[in-house]
């Protein structure tokens, strides 16, 4: 089981290859594109572990971005009593949804690669069409 340690909008993730994840906004993003995380706190598996202090040099994580969308609304309601005074807010927090592709170790190897399991689909695809 390889992993990897990212830091992104201000929180840190521990993700693992063809780990669907919902992360803060990124600004200037558009779906379908690739995007780099360079910012890489650890990364390993179950033998060895490669921790920077703080970020690892020469590794970084390869995802690809679904979406991007808001979540739920959060009401804010405020209320003093006896006088009369109440106030209500709603906030809706935008975030994007990415998939991990590829996880790359300090010296440009790749560390771990997700499965791809587009051909597979467009092969069950034919099969059903025949």
């Amino acid at each position: 089981m390889t992993y990897a340690v990212i830091q992104t909008g201000g929180k840190q993730y521990k993700v693992k290859a063809s780990e669907i994840l919902k992360i803060e906004k990124l600004e200037n993003s558009k779906p379908e594109s690739k995007i780099e995380f360079k910012e890489i706190l650890a990364y390993g598996d179950d033998k060895k572990i490669e921790v920077g202090a703080p970020l690892v040099d020469g590794a970084k994580v390869e995802a690809k971005l679904i979406k991007n969308g808001k979540n739920r609304t959060v009401l804010i309601f405020k209320k003093r009593r006896r006088k009369n005074s109440r106030r209500k807010n709603g906030h809706r927090q935008q975030y994007s949804l990415i998939k991990i592709n590829k996880i790359f170790s300090k010296d440009g190897g790749v560390f771990a690669e997700a499965k791809n399991t587009e051909k597979k689909e467009i092969k069950k695809q034919t099969k059903e069409n025949k």
